[in-house]
């Protein structure tokens, strides 16, 4: 199908012409679980041990504990900074490059060992994060369980849980941080932690006619946190998922398809607050092609190939596809470029273990 979305819609416009060219700091704002990710490559028996899936998203259970210790002593396991949001401003801050903390990002962290590695993950990757650091709970961690090209996500989120809107958010120096962005994106993990947070950004940006992307993140949140979801969802300008997050949210929502293009539509025509933009809804697919809704119209936009021998992780493919399309949109580049950046920097992230990347990328 040919392309029609070669421009960004007037509406969708982030900066002025004359800021076009130099980005701004903080003009990415990003608030979710910064976790450290325990990665490794584990068979089919650890799965069933603790009744995993192949490919899913949990939330740690009392049956889990010992999975945590198991798999770093049963096998090579790799430590990554992690959290699904945390991954996407830091894909977005690595496609811009220049300057450094275009991307900002807020959490929970314990005052501990891990807690001081995520600090520095970040600022190695030059984004400005802001902690909300306290010694109740230790830093949040997520098993990160692969098997072939299929990862099982078991996250502990511990001190990612206690993320305090009085505490943090509301603070006048961290609420100037919020004001200076153009871009807001959460993913829906942070659903479970602090509704308000996220309606009190949400609003901020439906007020001031920014932009604010959410993602459905995993099927559990369409269907158990599907109150504090719909709550949001007036707000989303985008919304991100991937095909079983959709079709989850489908399921939830009575759309009696399952077909992803009608998904797409029906999630684009739910109730809006700004009618300034009209909602997009990006719907990945993993190997098959992502879908975009803009208009009236439903495109698919087909991913670059990759040889399956030089797949090494796809844990945060996902994370880096929104990070690549934030880069671009933060820069006000048209949708067609966003997605292609999202597909180049999700290529980029599965030739490497856990969300990480070259020194620079190679996009144009």
């Amino acid at each position: 199908m040919k392309n029609t979305y070669r421009s960004t819609p007037s509406n969708y416009h982030v900066q002025g012409p004359e800021k076009k060219q130099k980005q701004n700091q903080n003009a990415l704002f990003g608030m979710g679980n910064p976790l450290l990710d325990i990665c490794a490559v584990v068979d089919k028996d650890f799965l069933d041990k603790y009744g995993l899936k192949p490919n899913d998203q949990i939330l740690a259970e009392e049956k889990h504990k010992e999975m945590f210790e198991e798999i770093v002593k049963k096998f090579k396991a790799e430590y990554h900074a992690g959290g699904a949001t945390q991954n996407s401003v830091k894909v977005a801050q690595w496609m811009i490059q220049e300057p450094h903390k275009v991307a900002t990002f807020f959490g929970c962290i314990g005052k501990d060992k891990f807690g001081k590695i995520l600090k520095e993950k970040a600022e190695e990757a030059h984004v400005d994060a802001h902690y909300y650091e306290q010694s109740e709970e230790p830093t949040g961690t997520c098993a990160a369980c692969i098997t072939g090209d299929n990862r099982s996500l078991v996250a502990n989120l511990a001190a990612a849980n206690c993320y305090k809107k009085e505490k943090h958010l509301d603070l006048e120096e961290n609420w100037k941080l919020v004001e200076k962005a153009q871009v807001y994106y959460i993913a829906g993990f942070f659903l479970t932690v602090s509704l308000e947070s996220i309606l009190k950004v949400a609003k901020h940006a439906s007020e001031n006619n920014k932009i604010f992307c959410l993602n459905l993140s995993a099927p559990f949140i369409c269907e158990f946190f599907k109150e504090a979801l719909m709550k949001v969802m007036p707000y989303v300008d985008i919304l991100f998922g991937n095909e079983t997050e959709a079709a989850a949210f489908a399921r939830e929502r009575g759309f009696e398809t399952e077909d992803i293009e009608e998904i797409a539509k029906k999630a684009q025509s739910l109730p809006k607050e700004n009618k300034k933009r009209q909602r997009i809804v990006v719907f990945t697919q993993g190997k098959e092609g992502t879908v975009m809704t803009k208009g009236d119209k439903v495109e698919t936009f087909p991913v670059l190939e990759i040889n399956q021998s030089k797949i090494v992780d796809t844990n945060g493919a996902g994370d880096a596809f929104v990070g690549g399309f934030l880069s671009q949109l933060v820069q006000d580049k048209t949708f067609e470029q966003c997605i292609r950046a999202g597909h180049y920097a999700a290529n980029v992230i599965i030739r490497h273990a856990g969300c990480t990347f070259p020194e620079k990328p190679d996009f144009q």
